[in-house]
């Protein structure tokens, strides 16, 4: 096998190697009649990844010597990777790249021919092994998302590098929703910061699925494709199915196919519950002298309606009640501030560890500082006389 990429393709071959770096520790390199595939898969067989380079993606492509069978190898990924570490180099200096394969000496060489005859040879040691290839049909999905994946990259900017899963569902009036996702910790008074981003019908060029459709993916790998399909400036087609079934996310060029293949998570969680069900038969909060939150976002600025809104986004489906946690003692009348009795400061402490403060905080912050209405305005009495060796 011998193949020759000239121009800004070497960059483009250089991208598609760091994206599968982010899922697999090997590569499979396989040269096909109808172009250059390159494969990995996870050590978990949970992610599997292939870009399929077309032969008009080469200047020179040639899949096998004639009268010889067609070659496959594996090598490590680190070893490959290391050839197009730096893809400001590979733009700068780099001006073609030649990729060989030799059967017989059981090396797979890469050579760099840069800027004032530079000429780099990197000799890759690799094993022969099987075809990589996952079973899994798009056409046989119900649920289709096709959008430009530099909108999909700037949906998932807001979630933090640490995040390992994001759920992807249907709302109501067809908004694609990407909220973080998070296990239920043991202690249940530890609510961890969730994330939510919602996308409008509009964003996309194409959007057939069901109000209420969700599954749960890593995002490391979801962030390797965007950011190969963003810099390509290619579109991303997503396909999925119900829970536990693999997702499928593709792109599509004239001169090289992509697609990843992720697994989901299979439980029905509460993340996934909230982005369908909730969406369309969550009830109004019931809240005392404030303005209602949209069921979907927390835009407003009133933090108790926020924090009401959350605690019954998250809680059980079953039940739509409000939280337990209660702003304010009961109906009492109206007081001043500074004419609280000291009962009611003393009862204060027994409101939950953990949960939001409610507004009278303030009232009852400043309280603390100001004099109580009624006591003297003259000088505090001494409580100690003055010391022998004071004048």
């Amino acid at each position: 096998m011998k193949c020759l990429v000239t121009g800004g393709n070497v960059k483009v071959l250089g991208k598609a190697v760091h994206s599968l770096s982010r899922i697999g520790d090997e590569l499979y390199l396989e040269p096909l009649e109808d172009g250059l595939s390159l494969r990995t898969v996870n050590s978990s067989r949970s992610a599997y990844a292939c870009f399929l380079f077309a032969p008009l993606f080469f200047q020179q492509y040639q899949a096998a010597i004639p009268g010889q069978d067609l070659l496959r190898c594996k090598i490590l990924m680190k070893s490959f990777l290391s050839v197009f570490r730096s893809l400001a180099m590979l733009e700068k200096t780099v001006e073609k790249c030649c990729i060989s394969l030799n059967g017989q000496s059981s090396r797979l060489v890469v050579q760099l021919y840069c800027k004032f005859g530079v000429r780099k040879t990197h000799n890759l040691s690799f094993q022969d092994c099987e075809s990589l290839q996952a079973v899994c049909d798009p056409a046989s999905c119900p649920h289709m998302l096709r959008a430009p994946a530099r909108v999909l990259g700037e949906a998932v900017l807001p979630f933090p590098p640490t995040l390992a899963e994001v759920t992807l569902g249907i709302g109501r009036g067809h908004r694609v929703i990407l909220r973080s996702y998070h296990e239920e910790e043991a202690d249940s008074t530890v609510k961890a910061m969730v994330t939510e981003v919602c996308l409008g019908e509009e964003d996309f060029q194409q959007l057939q699925a069901q109000e209420g459709a969700a599954i749960t993916f890593c995002l490391k790998e979801f962030r390797g494709l965007l950011s190969f399909a963003e810099s390509a400036n290619l579109n991303l087609s997503i396909h999925f199915d119900a829970p536990g079934r693999p997702a499928i996310f593709t792109i599509k060029d004239s001169l090289l196919d992509g697609h990843f293949v992720l697994a989901t998570l299979s439980e029905t969680d509460s993340y996934s519950q909230d982005l369908g069900s909730l969406e369309r038969q969550r009830p109004v909060p019931q809240l005392q002298a404030h303005s209602t939150p949209h069921p979907d976002d927390f835009t407003n600025d009133d933090i108790d309606s926020y924090m009401i809104a959350m605690e019954t986004t998250i809680g059980n489906e079953g039940s739509r009640v409000l939280p337990s946690i209660s702003l304010s003692p009961g109906p009492q009348p109206p007081q001043s501030p500074g004419l609280r009795s000291e009962e009611e400061d003393d009862a204060e402490p027994s409101t939950v560890p953990g949960t939001p403060p409610p507004k009278k905080f303030r009232s009852l912050f400043f309280g603390s500082i100001l004099a109580p209405a009624g006591s003297p305005q003259g000088p505090s009495p001494v409580l100690a006389e003055d010391s022998e060796g004071e004048g």
